[in-house]
């Protein structure tokens, strides 16, 4: 019989492993993304790091710039939002070292092919379980 700790043990590792597999999908979008908006010495190591910063980094900007500007309403939320979506611009931008326009489109992209797959896979396993009635 398993102890506590065996089971707590079981659950970090299936955490870690979840964890590495989100960033590993999410920098293949970002690997995708960087490819088709052109950016030289695009690598998915660099996409990797792009994705590990942001997964680290955007809720702590969101966090801090929601604090800032929790006391103007309406235009204050819509202003902590832009300005999250920036700093992830400039994740972009540094990691792959390019420019602001290149790093707009690779967050454009990259958006655009996680939502195809999502609507792949989807459609996909929405029509196995068809298959099922």
């Amino acid at each position: 019989m398993m102890g506590h700790m065996a089971i707590f043990g079981l659950g970090v590792f299936a955490f870690i492993v979840a964890f590495i597999l989100y960033l590993a999908v999410e920098a293949v979008f970002i690997y995708g993304g960087a490819k088709l908006a052109g950016i030289e010495g695009a690598s998915f190591g660099k996409a990797f790091i792009a994705a590990l910063a942001l997964l680290i980094l955007m809720p702590i900007f969101g966090f801090i710039f929601g604090i800032v500007f929790a006391f103007v309403p309406i235009i204050g939320h819509i202003l902590a939002l832009l300005l999250t979506f920036l700093a992830g611009l400039w994740i972009i931008k540094v990691v792959f070292s390019t420019s602001w326009i290149k790093a707009f489109i690779t967050a454009i992209f990259a958006f655009i092919l996680a939502i195809l797959v999502a609507f792949f896979l989807a459609v996909l396993f929405g029509l196995s379980l068809f298959a099922l009635l």
